[in-house]
């Protein structure tokens, strides 16, 4: 029954006249108008935007700089909020790190651009900004990235001052002659010291303390004046859209369905739809498909012109087609192409190999895309007795190798074995017979398996790097204990002001890359930053140290050292690896040799059953015989028995610092 009754109520509703159509409410941010909707509608439902309004004289290209954790992100997302690119909400936390890896470490790890619309004194600007990592290890983005922009903001912790990387970071944007914006950022917290940032900006960077703009980015307090700072002391770009086109290629990404997608900077002309272009470095011709600026998300427009910075896709298919550097041009309008950037130096060598060799040609396609994103890392094919064929990877330190491996785990679902990191040494060979078999006198050693023998060379050479140590003056005794431990020679001290100090110390490289800065943080309570450069080659006293289980050489954990320092790294070594390598049925002997010396050794025992536990009594002689049996036994599966190093044991094993 009153099912009835609800199937008549249904019947009747249908019958029932319909009600009035309510009107049509568009969103506020859509153009009215039959011509703003076809524009609509031929764009996919994306509005194109319309850039010719935004002449040349109202652009400002900039970049934010600062040492790690100075609140960079947290700045990029107010100023994002303040022009109305994104939406205000709690949520807003680091919007512009948008890779997995970002989030979880809670660092930048690359560099983002978005596009802001400001109106300031009745006129409209189109601000480009561009939010750089903070890491030594990624000053490769900072540096490609300046050279899209004429000026920068760089931010100091109001708690912490000036850093080794604010150093590092000032002296790029001054060498490339930008327009600095000194801002003291974090003005909320309760230990800050604004007044003593500002001072030491003076005494180190000399910029009078008038200039600097004290803000909370968290808060947003005083944020709305750094953007009038940037519209009124950075000057637009030195460009003209009557100029033929000229685009730099500063970043690119793969996309499965699209293909390469582009991050250009346009230098002179304008370019869009239809448009058929020429690479100056492959001398291919494409048709662009699409332009548009990021707000910090795609936003296709119907053109782009000089002094504008966006993203371009033209049908690449290939990731070897969009070389970062790489000039664009129109076709049958050549130009001469831009410099480019200056190719990276890698300091830290790693082989990587698949976990299974079936894996070789998707884990050769995803470094290849891997690669195309993060031009800093150099690739040359490699091979392994024990782990097949791979790659020997350069990197610029060992977080920048910690970080590239997690993005390939989670980016491309990769699994890879990482080797034991090292550094770029050099030989100058004396044999006649070497020098004709490598067609020169010196030659570079990036894996130890290629390490020349003594009798052959003449000298060896390791690299060095000038180092920077800012650190509150109460902890100098220790950090200059932990130098000269290091092999380091002091060449400078400064005082900035009367507690912070600035150390320079020209290092070994090879001492400094794996666990130095956990080490300088531990010593000075996390207080103390370090930056180092490159600062060329010298003579060294080296070896090669091999390191066996149960006498056969593991290739993977051989390792390249300073002969003062054998004995004690052998024998950590050995030490790290009885830790590390899990128990098995059999004894394991753990040694540390040079050639046929052997330095230390470890002994991993085995798991035993208890076989006299069944004996309670009786003769001597039979527990004799059941223990003399499980000994050959041991001693058989030691002879066939294969040891298994875990995958990450090779990090593990190198970091010097016991694990709490």
């Amino acid at each position: 029954m009153a099912l009835a009754g609800r199937t008549a109520m249904r019947w009747a509703r249908l019958r029932s006249p319909w009600p009035a159509a309510a009107p049509l409410r568009l969103p506020p941010w859509l153009p009215a108008g039959p011509v703003a909707c076809e524009r609509l509608y031929s764009s996919g439902g994306k509005e194109k935007l319309d850039m010719s309004m935004y002449p040349v004289e109202s652009i400002r290209n900039f970049s934010i700089i600062a040492h790690v954790d100075h609140g960079k992100s947290t700045l990029a997302d107010r100023l994002l909020e303040i022009t109305g690119t994104i939406a205000k909400t709690d949520r807003n936390k680091q919007v512009l790190d948008k890779l997995q890896v970002e989030r979880e470490r809670g660092i930048t790890v690359k560099a983002q651009s978005a596009s802001l619309f400001y109106s300031h004194e009745g006129v409209n600007y189109l601000l480009n900004l561009i939010d750089t990592p903070g890491h030594a290890d990624f000053s490769y983005e900072v540096s490609r990235s300046l050279s899209a922009c004429q000026g920068v903001i760089l931010v100091v912790d109001a708690n912490e001052g000036i850093q080794a990387q604010t150093v590092a970071n000032f002296y790029l944007a001054f060498e490339a002659q930008l327009a600095i914006i000194p801002v003291i950022n974090k003005i909320d917290l309760k230990n800050a010291d604004p007044e003593r940032a500002e001072k030491q900006i003076e005494r180190l960077f000399d910029i009078p303390i008038d200039e600097c703009v004290r803000i909370s980015a968290k808060q947003g307090t005083n944020v709305e004046k750094v953007l009038q700072k940037v519209i009124e002391k950075i000057p637009p770009p030195h460009c003209n859209t009557a100029d033929p086109l000229k685009a730099l290629v500063f970043d690119s990404t793969f996309d499965h369905y699209r293909g390469v997608i582009a991050n250009i900077a346009l230098f002179g002309g304008e370019i869009q739809k239809g448009y058929k272009i020429v690479s100056a470095h492959t001398k291919k011709r494409y048709e662009v498909n699409e332009v548009g600026i990021l707000t910090p998300n795609e936003q296709p427009t119907r053109k782009l012109y000089a002094g504008q910075v966006g993203y371009l896709i033209a049908g690449m298919k290939e990731v070897t087609e969009a070389q970062i550097g790489d000039t664009l041009f129109l076709y049958k309008q050549p130009v001469e192409p831009l410099p480019g950037f200056k190719s990276a130096k890698p300091m830290v060598f790693a082989g990587m190999y698949p976990v299974d060799q079936t894996e070789y040609n998707n884990l050769k396609s995803a470094l290849e895309r891997l690669t195309l994103n993060d031009s800093s890392v150099t690739v040359h094919r490699d091979s392994s007795l024990a782990l097949g064929a791979g790659w020997r990877l350069g990197f610029l330190g060992l977080l920048h190798m910690e970080v590239f491996n997690q993005r390939l785990e989670q980016e491309y679902n990769m699994s890879v074995i990482l080797t034991a990191p090292t550094v770029p040494y050099k030989a100058i060979l004396s044999s006649a017979k070497l020098i004709k078999e490598y067609g020169k006198a010196e030659i570079t050693i990036i894996n130890p398996a290629q390490f020349p023998d003594k009798l052959s060379v003449s000298e060896y050479l390791e690299p060095t790097v000038l180092g920077t140590i800012v650190t509150p003056h109460e902890y100098i005794g220790k950090i200059i204990a932990l130098c000269q431990d290091r092999r380091a020679v002091q060449k400078d001290m400064l005082y900035i002001d009367e507690h912070r100090v600035m150390l320079k110390y020209l290092f070994p490289l090879n001492e400094i890359v794996v666990d130095f800065y956990d080490a300088l943080k531990s010593l000075s309570s996390g207080y103390a930053s370090f930056d180092y450069e490159d600062a060329g080659y010298q003579a060294a006293d080296l070896i090669k140290m091999d390191i066996l289980l149960n006498g056969n050489p593991v290739e993977e954990l051989a390792t390249i050292i300073h002969n003062d320092k054998a004995y004690a790294t052998g024998k950590f070594l050995c030490e790290r690896l009885k830790d590390a390598i899990p128990r098995q049925l059999f004894e394991i002997a753990i040694q540390a040799a040079i050639g046929k010396k052997i330095l230390a050794r470890e002994t991993l025992k085995a798991y035993r059953k208890n076989v006299v536990a069944k004996c309670y009594g009786g003769d001597i002689t039979r527990r004799m015989k059941l223990l003399k049996r499980q000994a050959e036994g041991k001693k058989l599966m030691r002879k066939i028995g294969n040891v298994e190093v875990p995958r990450d044991a090779f990090i593990r094993v190198l970091k010097r610092q016991t694990d709490k």
